[in-house]
């Protein structure tokens, strides 16, 4: 057995579970009893204690985190340095990584991206402010909560702007698929750095799939300092042009390419969000380019040059800071000219068009306002318009956002009363469809089927050793599954068997998916289709079988199919503590489970302040009450199926065994309500 579990540190912290294990830390989830939390606690391993640069790396994180408020960054509570035991208490998350999420949904939506973005960014801007590089922005690191809430984790390598100058250079620290050049090649880094891990992320995300894949970290390595990544429309088309911008900005080989700071990126994000339809001109403008949105697509395709990237740079702080001050003064007067030209400009096209459309006196005509590719709900909330009467009729495209407007009547720059109808056609939420089942189907037959059900598609060649050359293997998601209409499916076709074989890994069964599946990828192996078990009794992501078996011999490139538990059937263990009324007398304690009296004893109110109370289950809900010398004084519920523990009703204690007045409502407030967190894996699960 764990040696901390089941161990209180410093009298307060009850070590509970694992729940993690990284590099150089073990993660628990643990009860704080002075502060009546669930929290987690990160622990240095044994082995490294006495080794000064996990040292270093390990207080590093306490360091930065400990100076960062933000709500997309995990909070620290409590950090300790003893002589035999280091460790960092910090906020419990109800969540999964974002690389686990991506696992499960392929490509994702662009909005959803772009909402997942955005908060890394803030996260960042607060982190850069404070002088604090993150350095191993990964999806591994990064928390998605249930509503959507991004918490940004692990800061174990991150480094204060002013303490060092440059990276380790006997190797690249960070997970080599989203390290920036200037950091695989040991060079001086920068903020930079984490936005072009950024904009690997939100490549990822929005295709699926990684820029760089290799056999090898050192190849992954080269490749990001010398190859250039397959523009991500290529990959999914439905990617909206002006994203696609953002990404590739972000991804600059030279930091003096990229956005210059998360706030700028995240300002091109929020333009962007606002007008899908933007086209950026990064490629025509050298400094802070912004966008364009008279410039059509057509011409954008049409000018736009193909990106070159300079391999051989070095990049030097100074040399950057020094060219922005020379040019400094000549770019102030440039923009000083610039904009009286264009104020009286402005001014003379306004009073033209003033003049030209005068309304008659007395009337209260207006010009129609351009409501297209705006939020409705915006729209509605902004007080310009509010004297408009609108009638919305739904409309339906995936590709974009729901709530968008699409199409308005009046059309813009038409006269109108100021309390005139105007009809709006508003974007409604994406209607769902099931996959095709298009296994053994040819290539064309799948896309077809695709086509017709309102889905894109997209081609992943894999050797397998039973399904004819050119026919469906699987697809990703998988046929039957409910998606939102426009998703993109990939479909996994055979290209016969392969030359090479390779054998089917062991030990696989029983461990956590997302171990498993990078040992079938490093075996050569791609990843199938993924199959939820609700009956099973192990714990969540625990896998239980794959396909074909372990020890098998295959195919180099042969698609494994792996069964996993879903957790549903897995037997939990919540607990709570009951706080007890202040007073120095004994009193019976008696607890009820379900109506069944399972505990009583007698507790001294002077010595004791709480009573631990500790059930387990698989699923559904259950009421526990507790009562004092006969007197009903609360009430819980114990839910297994969301973890969680919450206090229906407590009620005052009398010790003369007088009448009982109800404290907290039935809606489970109360000063003594817990609520317990799921439990995540990883080490991200902070």
């Amino acid at each position: 057995m764990d040696r901390f579990i089941g161990k209180r540190l410093d009298g307060r912290y009850e070590i509970h579970e694992l729940i993690g294990v990284g590099g150089m830390a073990y993660v628990y989830k643990a009860y704080d009893r002075m502060e009546d939390r669930w929290v987690a606690i990160k622990i240095l391993k044994e082995e490294f204690s006495n080794n000064s640069d996990f040292l270093r790396r390990f207080r590093n994180e306490s360091k930065a985190i400990a100076v960062l408020n933000h709500p997309n960054i995990v909070k620290v509570y409590d950090v300790s340095f003893g002589d035999q035991i280091q460790y960092i208490v910090m906020e419990f998350i109800d969540g999964i990584t974002l690389k686990q999420y991506i696992e499960q949904e392929g490509a994702i939506r662009w909005q959803e991206a772009v909402h997942f973005t955005s908060q890394i960014l803030m996260a960042l801007e607060c982190a850069h402010e404070k002088g604090i590089i993150h350095r191993d922005i990964k999806p591994q690191n990064i928390m998605l909560l249930q509503d959507g809430t991004i918490k940004v984790a692990d800061f174990g390598i991150a480094r204060f702007l002013q303490s060092e100058t440059q990276t380790m250079t006997d190797k690249a620290i960070g997970s080599v698929h989203y390290i920036a050049p200037e950091q695989a090649r040991g060079d001086y880094i920068t903020d930079k750095a984490d936005i072009y891990s950024v904009g690997v992320m939100l490549y990822e995300m929005l295709t699926g799939k990684l820029p760089f894949v290799a056999d090898n970290a050192v190849s992954v390595a080269l490749m990001q300092l010398q190859a250039k990544p397959v523009m991500p429309r290529e990959v999914n088309p439905s990617i909206p042009r002006g994203l696609e911008q953002i990404t590739m900005k972000a991804m600059e080989k030279n930091p003096v390419d990229r956005f210059q700071s998360a706030g700028e990126m995240l300002d091109d994000l929020d333009e962007f969000r606002r007008d899908p339809n933007l086209v950026f001109r990064y490629d025509l403008q050298t400094n802070n380019a912004r966008y364009d949105a008279s410039r059509s697509m057509e011409a954008y395709d049409t000018g736009r040059q193909a990106p070159s990237y300079n391999d051989d740079y070095e990049y030097e702080e100074e040399l950057v800071r020094s060219r922005r001050s020379a040019k400094g003064a000549m770019v102030v007067k440039g923009i000083l000219v610039a904009a009286i030209i264009v104020g009286i400009a402005v001014a003379a096209i306004y009073f033209l068009n003033y003049w030209n459309n005068r309304p008659d006196e007395g009337s209260d005509l207006i010009e129609m306002p351009n409501l297209v590719g705006q939020l409705y709900e915006d729209v509605a909330a902004n007080e310009q318009y509010a004297d408009f009467n609108f009638i919305v009729n739904e409309g339906n495209d995936p590709d974009k956002q729901p709530g968008e407007i699409m199409n308005q009547n009046p059309d813009p720059g038409i006269m109108v009363k100021q309390d005139a109808d105007v009809t709006l056609l508003v974007n409604g939420g994406v209607e769902q469809v099931a996959v095709p089942d298009v296994k053994d189907y040819t290539m064309e037959e799948a896309q077809q089927a695709m086509e017709d059900a309102g889905l894109h598609s997209q081609v992943e060649n894999v050797a397998d050793d039973e399904v004819e050359e050119g026919h469906v293997i699987s697809t990703d998601p998988a046929g039957g599954e409910m998606v939102d209409q426009g998703t993109t499916v990939t479909l996994r076709v055979s290209t016969g068997p392969a030359e090479e074989k390779v054998t089917v890994p062991t030990g696989l069964e029983g461990d956590l998916l997302y171990n498993v599946t990078a040992t079938l990828e490093d075996a050569g192996l791609v990843v199938g289709t993924i199959t939820q078990d609700d009956s099973s009794t192990l714990a969540e992501n625990i896998v239980i079988s794959v396909n074909p078996g372990e020890g098998t011999e295959v195919s180099k490139g042969t698609t494994v199919d792996i069964t996993v538990s879903s957790g549903k059937g897995a037997t939990k263990t919540l607990s709570y503590s009951v706080p007890l009324p202040s007073g120095n007398e004994d009193v019976t304690l008696t607890v009820y489970r379900n109506g069944v009296q399972v505990e009583q004893s007698v507790v001294n109110l002077g010595y004791t302040s709480s009573y631990p109370l500790s059930f387990t289950g698989t699923s559904g809900s259950e009421t526990i009450v507790v009562s004092l010398n006969g007197q009903s004084y609360m009430e819980l519920s114990f839910d297994y199926d969301s973890q969680s523990t919450q206090v229906i009703r407590s009620y005052d204690f009398t010790p003369s065994g007088g009448g009982e007045s109800e404290s907290s409502s039935s809606d489970g407030s109360s000063d003594g309500e817990d609520s317990s967190s799921s439990e995540n894996s990883g080490e991200g699960a902070q």
